[in-house]
């Protein structure tokens, strides 16, 4: 009895679903290397940020004021120093963006040129708040700072025109919320009775995003560039915006409502703002890295190994043939093998052809050995075909970004029909597989 059940169907079936689990481990070790890899592209699209620029953060020009206040204490007069803030009532910006692709090695990056025009005004009630701060704004020492996340990027800035004025930005130890600045230092004149205007243009280095921060009562933003797979992302969706294949334009309004920055604020204050919570802009996104696409495919290995066992079993149920466990073994390997060719040739000819290359390689290898093994052309040919419709179908599955799940369980659903319907007439109490072949038959 006992030889029986080793050489029945059950046995067989048993061996080859722990066949199928030992691949497991092949392909742990191919995601694990697919990590490594996904990695050292990270490390180099880092090194690429530091010397092109950051992914940068820019927002309209912030007044600071240096505050005098006395306090008397026990016949005691201390005075102290505290920066105030404040934003502007409109800032206006406009950013045109040159998107291109730099290499570091094996691995590339997307790094851009932004020209930004910004303009805008002060309102002359907003500046009235530091005369009723309690304080003595000290005029002649004041600044406009213009928050850039990564002064590193900057590759010109025109003079700032402020009313009819005109003032060179310099750099600057201060920050605003956190984020480093350029300033302005220039004597504001302490009497205003109407607002202010301001306007100056900057360019910028940056790698992969732009974002805005609405660091005025009412922002407003136009950004366009010639990307086509732009990312809109951030606390604001724009207002209005259109994708095409040559580039993309996008429109923002952000109001003082729908942000939690104060419009002014001082040094010391217990609730500083964020403004980097309040941001907003885009990314220049690729639909999918070589990386993730690797990855989602190694998802389907062990589902597609197991339709490539099942074929070879259903050969042997349904022809008679036998098929060893060593044999099983071998093409479970070669199909582990795919997932590492695959990664390798994305890095160098890109994903889509070195999907074919992989898929037609291993489809031969285990056609080829298919025929050899099972003594018939036509064997090998037929399940060769088989594995490239697999291999295809998994193509499909690591494409389709939003119908992966639906595509893949339909997929899964007409295999196990297939299978049931295929082996509906077999006899699995058989002593061997070649006899329920017989009654197959």
């Amino acid at each position: 009895m006992t030889a029986s059940f080793l050489h029945g169907a059950t046995a067989k079936v048993l061996g080859i679903a722990l066949l199928a689990l030992l691949m497991l481990i092949p392909l742990s070790q191919v995601e694990g290397l697919v990590r490594e890899r996904a990695s050292r592209a990270d490390e180099a699209t880092q090194k690429i940020a530091q010397r092109w620029g950051a992914a940068q953060e820019v927002g309209g020009p912030v007044l600071v004021v240096p505050v005098l206040y006395e306090t008397t204490q026990d016949n005691r007069v201390t005075i102290t120093q505290r920066n105030e803030y404040l934003l502007p009532d409109r800032v206006a910006i406009r950013a045109t963006l040159a998107p291109e692709l730099r290499s570091y090695g094996l691995y590339s990056s997307v790094v851009y040129v932004s020209t930004l025009n910004v303009e805008g005004h002060f309102a002359a009630a907003d500046l009235a708040a530091f005369s009723a701060s309690g304080g003595t704004p000290q005029w002649q020492h004041a600044q406009l700072r213009v928050p850039v996340g990564d002064v590193h990027g900057i590759r010109g800035a025109t003079t700032l025109h402020v009313g009819d004025r005109e003032v060179a930005f310099a750099p600057s130890d201060g920050s605003v919320a956190g984020i480093a600045v350029i300033a302005a230092s220039m004597a504001w004149p302490q009497a205003v009775d109407a607002s202010v205007p301001f306007s100056f243009e900057l360019t910028l280095a940056g790698s992969e995003r732009l974002s805005l921060l609405p660091l005025a009562r009412t922002t407003e933003a136009h950004v366009e560039g010639a990307w086509p797979d732009p990312g809109f992302d951030g606390a604001f969706l724009p207002r209005q915006r259109h994708v095409a294949d040559d580039g993309f334009s996008a429109d923002w309004q952000v109001l003082d409502l729908n942000r939690a920055i104060a419009q002014h604020w001082r040094d010391g204050d217990a609730t500083g703002p964020d403004a980097r919570a309040s941001a907003f802009g885009l990314s220049l996104t690729r639909p999918a890295s070589p990386y993730q696409r690797n990855t989602r495919a190694g998802k389907y290995g062990a589902l597609f190994i197991a339709l490539t066992f099942a074929a070879f079993f259903l050969f042997e149920v349904l022809r008679g043939w036998r098929v060893h466990p060593v044999q099983y073994l071998l093409i479970g390997v070669a199909l582990c093998t795919f997932y590492v060719v695959l990664l390798a040739l994305s890095e160098q000819v890109g994903f889509a052809a070195a999907y074919a290359i992989a898929a037609a390689a291993i489809a031969l290898l285990i056609g080829g050995y298919a025929a050899a093994v099972l003594r018939r052309r036509g064997a090998g040919i037929g399940l060769g075909a088989l594995v490239g419709f697999v291999y295809a179908l998994l193509y499909g599955l690591v494409s389709s970004e939003d119908y992966a799940l639906l595509m893949g369980s339909i997929a899964l659903l007409v295999a196990i029909g297939a299978l049931m319907l295929l082996t509906r007439k077999v006899d699995w109490y058989a002593a061997a597989p070649r006899a329920g072949a017989r009654d197959a038959a």
